[in-house]
């Protein structure tokens, strides 16, 4: 089959014009794929290694003023243990121990009890000798209610997270925070850390292994992370996604051009 246009002095043959119609096609199927630079986590550890000078988890937070504290009592005593546990249902804080301004939190049984200064463990150690003479092998569990870690920038769920414990390592706040987008940078995460009355600021690389001996991996109470984007590949995407959105637009032109002028010749 030959198409023959009038003012044109090329003529134009179904099979070229279908070859044409596929180059086209797979030109605009490559474009969408061009040199990226690959970007993951740990990516210079190496395989089947091991890791030396890894950051221990032992650091534990002091009770300070302004703190609020879960605690939960269970002992073998359960009419004991349910008094206890009720007696703050009363507060003004839902569920938690307000530490005062002198140090101390309000007790049932013990009163005015000091707990400014301690670990969650020693506090737990210090009420359960002190319940002794009330239940029966008693065992304290204490948490911070108040701790918390800002994560925002270029992560799926920007939020404000809980932090019971005493610190969490960047991973873990990360996947709970639903992992850092397609464009954020993994080798530009910033770490805000209030100390005293001074901020310390810290750009981390989670593609390099070497985070794992860091003294940043561990994220401490009310820290601020901040995900970077990857404003290059950003462009990158936004250029590609026009150049394709251009090419398919051609394509469907000439495809229909195609179809017009063979219906038209038949």
């Amino acid at each position: 089959m030959t198409i023959k246009l009038t003012g044109f002095s090329h003529t134009i043959t179904g099979k070229p014009a279908l070859f044409y119609l596929v180059l086209l096609s797979a030109v605009i199927t490559f474009s969408s794929c061009y040199g990226t630079k690959d970007a993951y986590y740990f990516k210079t550890l190496q395989k089947d290694t091991s890791i030396k000078g890894f950051v221990n988890s032992s650091f534990e937070s002091r009770i300070v003023k302004g703190d609020n504290l879960g605690i939960q009592v269970t002992s073998l005593s359960p009419e004991e243990d349910r008094v206890f546990n009720q007696a703050i249902s009363a507060s003004p804080v839902a569920a938690g121990y307000m530490v005062k301004q002198d140090g101390s939190i309000l007790l049932h049984r013990l009163g005015n009890t000091t707990v400014e200064g301690l670990t969650r463990k020693e506090l737990a150690e210090k009420l359960q000798a002190a319940l002794l003479p009330f239940m029966k092998e008693p065992i304290v569990n204490v948490n911070f209610l108040n701790h918390k870690v800002t994560v925002l920038g270029e992560i799926a769920k920007p939020q404000v997270l809980n932090m019971p414990e005493d610190r969490m390592n960047i991973i873990d706040v990360l996947v709970l925070s639903g992992d850092v987008t397609p464009n954020a940078k993994r080798n530009n995460i910033m770490i805000i850390r209030e100390e005293g009355n001074e901020k310390k600021v810290k750009h981390i690389n989670l593609e390099d292994h070497s985070i794992f001996t860091s003294p940043w991996y561990y994220i401490q109470p009310n820290d601020i992370v901040y995900v970077f984007p990857d404003s290059e590949k950003f462009v990158k995407e936004e250029k590609r996604r026009k150049i394709q959105t251009t090419l398919s637009l051609v394509s469907s032109a000439a495809s229909l051009i195609f179809i017009v002028l063979s219906k038209i010749i038949k």
